[in-house]
């Protein structure tokens, strides 16, 4: 056993000067460590892990060279997870503990749209009826439905409604994404909608406060005004960030075609506009050779790009996306400012590092995990072939070669995180960016920052006529591949550990050096096996009571045709089921009618029971049934059990799956995600 340690030790000892891209891998297993975590760490705890660091920090000089680098994946792990409860604790804001439906006043500080549609404010410096300042949450988002008054609200603004408010909600299954933590992290602590008009009580305040979200939303109105239709909408998404404006069915298309990256503003938006800054200005100012003999053309040209990133980024809202684009850009324009090598794995290393230290909580997202994904192997693979290409590629083609193999290498490094998150393969996908990425590079965002330039002068039409048609060649292209056959394909959610172990087996195929690198094709293969060999629940029950799925030969059938659609949806997608929520209801499974179903599991027999006079229906359900569903509060005869809804309110969704021999497992939602900050009580009404 010692020897295979000092074997070990040797081994990461040949690989100095290699080490620097596994920091933010040790940083973010500790962060990844820290979400897992089933109750919130106390400060025993948190004390243990910063003596470790601290001891690690004073004591590396004295350790054996060998043992050094594990000392140092120590600590990282251990500063992770300090950094994630430290960061948690800092966004610790109130959160609503119970239902709430009455006036609501608060002023606008973001604009948006849901997934239906429909306009969103969220509001901070929030006031509510009869409840005490110190349980208002800081931030509650209300989404606009019916004939509102208000048709365009402004940043600043300060409105009141009557709206109906909840805590944020938790997962729709046990396992599932659990909406309440990111709320927890934008300080959210109440979401609703209201069907009244809006009122507005007071127009912006003076000031610098919201200057730049007014900024935003007078440049993307007047982006649209120019540009009308789909293309004005798209262009004010990659200019300013507000996609409020995208009709449903092209957000659709862009997402079956694997093209909604391209309404982000992430790396790549920030990389294409900061590149032809900096490509303009240094071949700009080499045009004049006095000044390129006398200054350091180079140098300026990325401090050039720089100050536009900066603006970009503060144009774009500073949302999260945008700061890690700018944080990775920022890094690239530093090694050129340092004489460094501006795109290696190290460059990369340090902004994950930059990026996990600021917001631990983003290693948990598909935006963090899908730019990193991408930049990584972009970088590896390009870094391994420079000098390698075929000598019988033209040189004049290597450009377009480069192009093609950018666009595979990034769509196969992000398609299983792509597929863990949102379900779906977008089959075409490498068709439809080779077809519209290029014209996103070579016209849109030059003519992006063309129209910035002269927009003070009033010629900013020159800039956005020389974007529409690109923009409408990529919508195009969008709704083209997303109208093929079979340009998507359904995949089921992966369990909890398929994508960390995948991720370890890329990063060790992609960081280690020499032949021991194909080691990590094991772990690779191993997490799609735990994928393709998962199991959906066989049941599974909203935390409602409302709404019941089960799992049959032809897929998930469901209990009622309408209601609770959000969990529906989400119920089908997680199954990889592309079925419609009317198939699903038709399917076979449950006897009776909706609001007074039956079926069984496992040899147990269920029934669910909705709607009026549900709750008085238990007795008599209980007769055949051995557990009974019930959406109201129910008392359970003896040697029956129920779950009714305040039960499941406090449980939260349920799944449950056949035991061998008979019976069924159960496992619920607040079960699995632990008792941790973002954890709400049970929730009660008011008002």
């Amino acid at each position: 056993m010692r020897a295979l340690a000092a074997a070990g030790l040797r081994a990461v000892a040949a690989q100095r000067g290699h080490l620097l891209p596994w920091a933010p891998v040790f940083l973010g297993a500790g962060i990844g460590a820290w979400f897992a975590l089933p109750e919130e760490p106390g400060a025993a705890v948190y004390a243990l892990l910063a003596g470790l660091v601290a001891l690690v920090a004073a004591g590396a000089r004295r350790l054996p060279e060998d043992a050094r680098p594990l000392a140092g994946a120590l600590a990282l792990m251990a500063l992770g997870a300090l950094l994630a409860g430290l960061r948690a604790h800092l966004q610790a804001a109130p959160v609503l503990e119970f239902r709430y439906y009455g006036p609501v006043e608060g002023r606008v500080v973001k604009i948006d749209r849901s997934a239906s549609g429909a306009v969103r404010l969220t509001l901070d410096r929030v006031v509510l009826e009869d409840v005490r300042p110190q349980r208002v949450p800081r931030r509650v988002r209300v989404s606009l439905h019916g004939a509102q008054g208000l048709v365009r609200p402004e940043p600043g603004q300060v409105v009141a409604m009557t709206a109906s408010l909840a805590p944020p909600p938790g997962p729709v299954e046990p396992g599932g994404f659990d909406f309440r933590r990111k709320a927890w992290f934008e300080r959210l602590g109440a979401v609703g909608y209201t069907r009244l008009p809006v009122q507005v009580l007071a127009p912006p305040e003076p000031g610098p406060a919201l200057w730049l979200a007014r900024l935003r939303a007078q440049i993307s109105a007047g982006v649209q005004a120019r540009l009308p239709g789909e293309a004005g909408a798209f262009a004010a998404a990659v200019t300013t960030g507000d996609r409020s404006a995208m009709g449903r069915e092209t957000v659709a298309a862009l997402r079956d075609s694997n093209l909604a990256h391209l309404l982000a503003i992430s790396g790549l938006h920030m990389g294409l506009i900061t590149g032809f800054v900096f490509a303009a200005l240094r071949y700009g100012l080499a045009l004049a050779p006095p000044l390129a003999l006398r200054l350091p053309v180079r140098k300026l040209a990325a401090v050039g790009a720089l100050v536009v990133g900066a603006g970009y980024l503060a144009l774009a809202g500073g949302n999260v996306a945008t700061e890690r684009a700018f944080i990775m850009v920022a890094v690239m324009f530093g090694a050129v400012l340092l004489e460094r090598r501006a795109l290696t794995l190290r460059a990369v290393a340090v902004a994950a590092l930059i990026v996990l230290a600021l917001r631990p909580e983003s290693l948990t997202g598909p935006g963090f995990q899908m730019s990193f994904a991408a930049t990584t192997a972009l970088v590896a693979v390009f870094g391994w072939i420079r000098g390698r290409w075929p000598g019988w590629l033209p040189r004049r083609l290597r450009p377009v070669a480069a192009v093609v193999m950018s666009s595979a290498v990034a769509g196969l490094a992000t398609a299983p995180v792509a597929a863990a998150f949102f379900n779906r393969i977008a089959d075409y996908g490498l068709l439809a960016n080779l077809l519209a990425v290029p014209l996103m590079g070579l016209v849109v965002m030059p003519g992006a920052v063309v129209a910035a330039v002269l927009w003070p002068l009033g010629l900013e039409e020159a800039g956005l006529a020389v974007m529409a048609p690109a923009i409408r060649w990529i919508l195009g292209v969008a709704h083209w591949v997303a109208g093929l056959e079979g340009a998507v394909t359904r995949v089921p959610a992966p369990g909890a550990a398929v994508l960390p172990v995948l991720a370890l087996g890329a990063l060790w195929l992609v960081l280690w050096q020499g032949r021991a690198r194909l080691a990590g094709l094991a772990p690779m293969a191993l997490a799609f096996a735990l994928w393709a060999g998962g199991e959906r629940p066989a049941l599974l029950i909203s935390d409602t009571g409302g709404l019941v799925g089960l799992m049959g030969e032809a897929g998930r059938a469901l209990s009622k045709p309408r209601g609770e659609g959000f969990v529906a949806a989400n119920w089908l997608e997680n199954d990889g089921d592309a079925a419609s929520r009317a198939e699903a209801f038709q399917r076979p499974g449950f006897t009776g009618r909706p609001g007074s179903s039956r079926f069984s599991l496992g040899g147990v027999r269920f029934a669910h029971l909705t709607g009026r006079g549900a709750s008085g229906r238990v007795a008599r359900a209980c007769r055949w049934a051995d557990w009974v569903i019930v959406s109201s509060p129910a008392q359970a005869p003896p040697g029956c059990r129920v779950l009714d809804r305040p039960a499941l309110a406090r449980s939260g969704a349920v799944a449950m799956w056949p035991r061998e021999g008979g019976g069924v497992e159960m496992i619920t939602a607040a079960e699995r995600a632990g008792r941790r900050l973002w954890s709400t009580p049970s929730v009660r009404r008011k008002h």
